[in-house]
């Protein structure tokens, strides 16, 4: 079977699978998994804020709605509000992402179609972290499929569509103005592989301005019509600002809602701004370090939110994972893939144990979960880690003047 008849097969019955799975009695035990929704991302939250926009209600003056007011009007005048209606979105928005992750590789290798075609969207379709989101209906798998809609987009220099996607994209989440740097650079340089023969920035930095107005212009826009639907700007507070004031200490995989559960209120301001301005460091040295391959850098801090990220779902890390497979020639340059992956094998058995210990059985307290959330954030970390030493370590090779992989 030629490659372009296995992906014709594949893509078509992994995506039908996933659309089965909607229909058993498996996304009803899975809807109100921590580990799955953030208060965020939740879909029985989207509904209350449906239910309460209905009834002529504001449902950003309870303090319980964070989604944006687009995922509002979109539930509420074209798509039906019903749960089917939604699982087809759901399955279509993981479509689209794969379908999208595929693009980019063939936009990567410079080809029309590949072998690893089949490979790179069943890398996405398959990926536990990111299928049990899905099914839960937790708006983090919209947000992966804008992402990479912008990414394939920018590698195909497509600026318009690429910016329009990272304009909802930031409507959707804050946290992703961490991908608007690599985004717009990408639209400025090549998608192809840079790692082995890095050299710098090729293009005038004076180009980006166009394209910064052109975010700048679809964002205000977004960002008026998301006023008109709530009535105000009532909805900033409770959904951009959400992630900068953390409000809710629902426990998820993430890293800070224990430690603000434990934080003194004297002292919360000043660390809310230390964890908001931690994120952002980031942006700077990746793309300065990795200014021959934009996509790269990207994908690097696509890693970094799905670390550090405020209100994470599993789904997070899991863009980061699948994206792996965009980079087949850093394979040989990890040091320690084996205790990685165990590490998160290790972190996705804990994690689910521990909290139900805590809230179902009342046999454990917070310390069990966070303590497994800390494993996921140390899992998530060594592959962080690991990507940025290969990326950095492929342009010396495996050996050069005397110096081999194996005497590191």
């Amino acid at each position: 079977m030629s490659a372009l008849a296995k992906f014709r097969v594949a893509f078509p019955l992994l995506v039908s699978a996933r659309l089965i799975l909607t229909q058993t009695s498996f996304p009803d035990a899975l809807k109100h998994d921590a580990l799955l929704s953030s208060p965020l991302t939740s879909y029985s939250h989207l509904q209350e804020g449906i239910y309460l926009y209905n009834l002529g209600v504001n449902p950003y003056s309870g303090g319980v709605f964070h989604h944006s007011p687009l995922l509002l009007s979109f539930f509420t005048t074209v798509l039906p509000n019903s749960r089917w209606a939604a699982h087809l979105l759901w399955t279509a928005a993981d479509a689209v992402a794969a379908w999208s992750l595929v693009s980019i590789w063939r936009s990567r290798q410079k080809v029309p179609e590949s072998s690893r075609d089949w490979i790179v969207a069943a890398a996405y379709l398959l990926n536990p972290y990111v299928l049990l989101p899905t099914l839960a209906l937790s708006s983090s798998s919209l947000e992966n499929a804008l992402a990479l809609l912008a990414l394939m987009f920018a590698s195909r220099g497509k600026a318009s569509a690429a910016i329009f996607c990272l304009a909802l994209l930031l409507q959707m989440s804050l946290s992703s103005l961490l991908l608007m740097a690599p985004t717009l650079l990408l639209l400025l340089t090549s998608p192809t592989s840079q790692l082995a023969s890095p050299r710098p920035f090729q293009s005038e930095i004076r180009k980006l301005v166009p394209l910064v107005a052109e975010l700048a212009a679809y964002t205000a826009s977004l960002t008026l019509t998301s006023a008109v639907v709530a009535g105000g700007c009532t909805w900033m507070p409770q959904t951009w600002g959400v992630s900068l004031t953390l409000p809710d200490l629902t426990p998820n995989p993430g890293l800070w809602w224990y430690f603000f559960t434990e934080m003194f209120d004297h002292f919360r301001p000043f660390f809310l701004m230390v964890f908001s301005v931690h994120l952002l460091i980031y942006i700077a040295p990746m793309c300065i370090k990795f200014q021959h391959d934009m996509l790269y850098a990207a994908f690097l801090l696509i890693g970094v939110l799905g670390t550090f990220k405020a209100y994470p779902t599993i789904s997070d890390p899991g863009l980061f994972l699948s994206m792996h497979v965009l980079f087949p020639e850093i394979y040989p340059y990890f040091r320690h893939p084996i205790v990685t992956a165990l590490l998160h094998l290790h972190a996705a058995l804990l994690m689910p144990m521990f909290h139900h210990l805590w809230l179902y059985q009342g046999t454990g307290n917070a310390n069990f979960f966070y303590a497994s959330t800390l494993v996921f954030a140390c899992a998530n970390g060594a592959a962080l880690i690991e990507c940025v030493w290969a990326g950095l370590r492929i342009a010396i090779g495996p050996e050069k003047e005397g110096f081999s992989v194996s005497q590191e």
